[in-house]
């Protein structure tokens, strides 16, 4: 394993553990993160969600992630206050495991800009 996989997966587990403490459950995985991000960008609160629903969350959670290095553009809001992405940059051929280290910097980044996240300093609720 290369150093750069090695500190990823530290910063991965690091983020986890932060967001176990802040919810009182650690998601199972980066489609659970990736819920969690879309959840927060859509800003409607807690409530329960449609199989429907959940998809297109984390169908937001990656457009959101994937828009901090170019990929996506937020068009804007459907009636009922959904965001809506569109593709500006194509993305690059990666196997499923380079894309799932792509999605897992990104979501790395999203913390770090949005929460002002790293090693010394946890992620914040919003509420805070």
């Amino acid at each position: 394993m290369f150093k750069r996989d090695l500190d990823l997966e530290r910063s991965w587990a690091a983020l986890t553990a932060s967001l176990e403490s802040l919810m009182g459950k650690k998601p199972k995985d980066l489609n659970g993160v990736l819920f969690l991000i879309g959840v927060q960008e859509l800003g409607k609160g807690k409530r329960f969600f449609s199989k429907e629903e959940k998809q297109d969350l984390m169908h937001i959670g990656i457009c959101k992630v994937l828009s901090l290095a170019g990929y996506y553009e937020l068009e804007g809001l459907d009636q009922d206050g959904w965001p809506h992405w569109k593709m500006v940059k194509k993305l690059p051929h990666f196997d499923l495991l380079e894309q799932e280290k792509l999605l897992k910097l990104q979501v790395l980044e999203y913390f770090e800009k949005e929460f002002e996240w790293s090693f010394e300093k946890p992620p914040q609720s919003p509420d805070a």
